[in-house]
């Protein structure tokens, strides 16, 4: 491009690289960009070694990062299903548990009809011999009762006797005399 003013040659900068563009009065000359010193075929030969480095890096990188991946998919999957048995195995002594304390239950409700049925029968008891004992201290009562009176005319009866006796002997006294006695005990000795 031409300045009509001046016939001088124009510059023109970009930004990803330097084109500098010489024009001559109808005859253009033209410079090849470069970069870092290097011709455009060296930096399209450099680039290429670049990729292909990177396509086989990456390659190996791709397989050992899919062998990692793999490993921590394996190692996840060995995980999952010791999960899945160790919930299997809860589950189990989940139920088992709630069994035993259903048993348990069932037991101590078996453990208190038992319980009460026990103290019902001792109840039972309990009142039978408080009863038995009432009657037998009654009887005990009554025995001494009979005991006392029998002894109170016992006793009577022994001071009857004694006043008796004591009376009969001073009417005898009173009434038999010695020669009254002999013929008493003449009598008696003959009757033998």
């Amino acid at each position: 491009m031409a300045n009509p003013s001046t016939d001088l040659p124009e510059v023109i900068a970009t930004d990803a690289a330097q084109t500098e563009a010489v024009v001559d009065m109808g005859a253009a000359k033209l410079v090849e960009p470069s970069l870092w010193g290097l011709e455009p075929y060296q930096i399209v030969s450099v680039s290429m070694l670049v990729l292909l480095l990177l396509a086989f890096g990456l390659g190996k990188v791709h397989k050992t990062i899919a062998g990692g991946l793999d490993s921590k998919i394996a190692a996840i999957k060995e995980q999952l299903e010791e999960a899945k048995q160790l919930r299997a195995e809860a589950e189990a002594l989940r139920t088992e548990y709630a069994d035993k304390i259903a048993g348990a239950e069932k037991d101590a409700e078996a453990m208190l009809e038992n319980a009460q049925h026990e103290a019902d029968a001792i109840l039972e008891k309990a009142e039978a011999d408080s009863k038995a004992m009432v009657e037998r201290r009654k009887r005990m009562a009554e025995d001494k009762i009979a005991a006392a009176e029998r002894e109170a005319v016992e006793d009577v009866r022994n001071r009857a006797v004694t006043a008796a006796t004591g009376a009969s002997r001073k009417l005898i006294a009173e009434k038999h005399d010695a020669e009254a006695d002999k013929a008493l005990a003449d009598k008696l000795i003959a009757g033998i």
